[in-house]
């Protein structure tokens, strides 16, 4: 079976998270993704290291259904590589400064006069309009700089969550518009740039609480792991681990209060509505708390699931894996990669197509399809050897 994105070529110049997830993600559907990476490897190839040569869990999961090029696009002769490459391809995908994209040849006007029809993706971390457009950033400034970290910990110590949501989310909305431009190709023949940024991905994520603080002032401070706008949502202590309650409107909190013996809340004018629970929470929290503390996790859960209330345990990593689900729903997909004594547990991706499963390709060693890939540009063996002896490759 063909795959939907068969036929599309990608040089995906990402680094760290979001790039490279983006090109990931249309790998996952069939394009061909070429990793371009510095001679040695780039930085993020050795985050979290695992493999001999340093290769990292970071670098593992995020480029897998790539292939490798070493190229050093600032070299006289990688620029030619460069051109022939963009010749080549459908997207490029970038997370680099706007200037270092113009010193590369990488600017959407340099890639447009060699592909009239390219798509260029553009990743970084305040976008190109701006006052911050040329300042630098990472994950957790996009959390700390749009309210997420201020709300998420307590008023005299605010708190990130160490994943890194804001970089996912920005490469699944730079993969979302790289689908949306490639599609409007097809019908138009014309290229554009899609542009993702963390800060505006961040924003939009504590949208509803910035709304909220725009037209009536609340003021809101961080509570920690109990939410403000209903309750119970917090994490509770049972006698032998924790878990997540999660109640949202009237009908989920009448089956709560039923299930921990609270008859008396339903007719409580303090608990009437999501907002108004909300404002008691801490109430609310206590009275739940107290009630998972006298039961065993699994006992928590169990009623909790008889009666229909959203609930979880809260799992370490290895808790994870062992998990019966992950492992029945296929959630996980093991590649073999050189080096480790196990496959590595890949996630499959976020979203999936009926008919139309992904691929799970291993991610690729440091430059191990340069060769091929520059035989496919027209380059001849002596050619090559040259481009790697003068430093370009």
């Amino acid at each position: 079976m063909d795959s939907i994105l068969g036929g599309i070529r990608v040089l995906d110049f990402g680094r760290y998270i979001a790039g490279p997830f983006c090109a990931a993600l249309l790998g996952d559907f069939g394009a061909d993704v070429i990793r371009v990476e510095k001679r040695g490897g780039s930085e993020d190839r050795f985050l979290l290291p695992l493999a001999p040569g340093g290769d990292g869990a970071s670098y593992i999961a995020l480029n897998r259904n790539k292939r490798s090029l070493t190229l050093d696009p600032a070299h006289e002769r990688g620029r030619e590589v460069v051109r022939r490459l963009v010749a080549s391809a459908d997207v490029v995908v970038v997370n680099l400064p706007i200037p270092t994209l113009a010193a590369l040849g990488l600017d959407y006007d340099s890639l447009r006069a060699i592909r009239p029809d390219i798509v260029l993706t553009m990743i970084s971390a305040f976008g190109s309009q701006g006052p911050y457009s040329d300042r630098v950033g990472f994950d957790a400034v996009g959390q700390a700089m749009s309210g997420s970290a201020y709300m998420s910990g307590l008023p005299d110590a605010p708190a990130r969550s160490t994943t890194n949501f804001v970089d996912y989310s920005t490469a699944l909305s730079a993969a979302f518009g790289t689908a949306l431009a490639l599609l409007e190709r097809a019908r138009t023949g014309r290229g554009r740039i899609v542009e993702a940024a963390l800060f505006r991905t961040a924003l939009n994520l504590t949208n509803a609480y910035v709304l909220e603080q725009d037209a009536i002032a609340p003021n809101r401070v961080g509570t920690g792991n109990r939410a403000q706008s209903a309750a119970p949502a917090d994490l509770f202590r049972a006698a032998d681990g924790w878990l997540v309650i999660q109640v949202v409107g009237d009908p989920l909190f009448r089956r709560l209060a039923r299930t921990i013996g609270a008859p008396e809340w339903l007719d409580d004018p303090r608990f009437a509505g999501d907002d108004s629970r909300g404002n008691h929470a801490a109430e609310i929290s206590v009275r739940v708390g107290a009630w998972c503390a006298s039961r065993s996790l699994s006992e928590a859960l169990a009623e909790l699931e008889r009666a229909r209330v959203p609930c979880g345990p809260v799992y370490s990593f290895a808790d994870v894996l062992a998990d019966r689900h992950v492992r029945e729903a296929g959630l996980y997909a093991d590649v073999a990669y050189p080096g480790l004594a196990r496959p590595a547990k890949i996630a499959v991706p976020p979203v999936s197509l009926s008919e139309r499963p992904p691929a799970a390709v291993r991610a690729p060693l440091t430059g191990e399809h340069t060769d091929e890939i520059l035989a496919e540009l027209g380059y001849a063996g002596p050619e090559i050897e040259a481009l790697a002896a003068c430093g370009a490759i």
